[in-house]
């Protein structure tokens, strides 16, 4: 057997790459989410969702899932799971019968409320790691990584 050794300068060093810091620090802040909301019978992506029709008054399919950052059918799957939960309601159009609009209910709108200190518990920690002006930084930069990205998502 032949043992491959490349030079130092040409080795990928994975713990020192971008992408495997960025992968651990979001696993990371992904599972302690994960973790609270299970408690409240959420994943992210319905976690998300009440996001985009609670707190940024989205009505529509397509505005929830550019807003997640999810396609289509992921948004679509969501939904029925969350509609059957008793999360959400949804309405078809009087005028367009194709037009669906997404009402919290009240189940979602405590859900909602429930989840709010979790999710900020969860950024606290991880911004306790950072002073203002890098946490400042740290978000410029990663929104300028993503620029020009697709970033719809078949889940989160």
């Amino acid at each position: 057997m032949t043992q491959f050794i490349m030079s130092n300068s040409a080795r990928y060093r994975l713990h020192e790459s971008l992408g495997y810091q960025l992968s651990v620090a979001a696993r990371l802040q992904e599972r302690r989410l994960d973790e609270g909301l299970k408690g409240l019978g959420l994943t992210r992506i319905t976690w998300c969702v009440l996001l985009a029709v609670g707190n940024e008054n989205l009505l529509h399919p397509s505005e929830i899932a550019e807003f997640v950052g999810i396609d289509r059918t992921a948004t679509s799957r969501a939904l029925r799971q969350m509609e059957a939960a008793g999360m959400i309601a949804r309405e078809t159009g009087t005028d367009d019968r194709r037009m669906t609009s997404v009402k919290l209910t009240d189940l979602g709108c405590t859900l909602l409320t429930r989840g709010t200190p979790l999710a900020q518990q969860n950024n606290a920690v991880m911004e306790s790691h950072l002073t203002a002006k890098e946490s400042v930084q740290l978000r410029q930069l990663l929104r300028k990584m993503r620029e020009g990205e697709d970033v719809a998502l078949p889940g989160l």
